[in-house]
């Protein structure tokens, strides 16, 4: 991919078939990349940038704020999150291997073969996260779509790196990350109501906030946490 170096700055630059510049900073490194239209030149790039510096300062600052999340090995007595609460791992040989129970007196079992490896127990409670974030679609877009007067065709889940949601209008489908089902509820209502709303605007401009404003007058509080968290990365 082409790069350009302003002053400290190393800037990927995509260009492709839009009529102004886009600028995102992206987590957990605050590498920064401008997409472009096809004509732009260096020159144009080099000003815009120059006039964003704060900006990019701020949020790669956030970024490097951010607590490092700590490599989990998926063995007994670490702690793993499930919709904002921590919970005591338990590995259990046994059957029904794979299956993961969360049980009364707080603790997450997770029963597998007693030569399982890492791989194997990550798989195995991704796949329980998975379904539990998929058993709870259908009754968030019952709840919000009625009250953001729009309706996505498919809800999706899928790891992503940098964003907890996407959205194609065109095709109606949202797009949620995994690692949302290990935040607290709020956080993932937030998620769904943003990427319902870019069903009406695409752009978060003051149209797109003021309507966030009027369907969930309390989306500050959510948002603020899910930018404090550093995402798993893929792969």
């Amino acid at each position: 991919m082409p790069h350009l170096l302003i002053d400290d700055l190393r800037i990927e630059v995509v260009r492709k078939n839009i009529r102004s510049l886009r600028l995102t900073v992206y987590a957990p490194d605050g590498r920064v990349r401008v997409a472009a239209p096809l004509r732009t030149a260096d020159a144009a790039i080099h000003a815009f940038i120059t006039t964003r510096r704060a900006w990019i300062r701020k949020h790669q600052e956030q970024f490097a704020a951010r607590e490092q999340p700590v490599a989990l090995q998926f063995v007994t007595g670490e702690t793993h999150l499930y919709q904002g609460q921590g919970y005591p791992l338990r590995v259990l040989s046994g059957p029904a291997t794979g299956r993961v129970q969360l049980t009364q007196d707080g603790y997450l079992d997770l029963f597998i073969a007693e030569n399982s490896t890492r791989e194997q127990r990550e798989k195995a409670l991704s796949t329980w996260y998975r379904a539990r974030l998929k058993e709870q679609l259908p009754v968030l877009a019952a709840r919000w779509e009625p009250v953001v007067g729009a309706r996505a065709n498919v809800y999706a889940i899928k790891q992503m790196r940098t964003r907890w949601g996407t959205c194609s209008i065109r095709a109606r489908r949202i797009w949620l990350n995994l690692e949302l089902i290990k935040q607290p509820p709020h956080c993932l209502e937030y998620v769904v109501v943003h990427e319902l709303v870019h069903l009406h605007e695409r752009l978060h401009n003051a149209r797109f906030w003021g309507l966030m404003d009027q369907f969930m007058p309390d989306w500050r509080p959510a948002k603020q946490a899910l930018r404090s968290v550093h995402l798993k990365p893929c792969g």
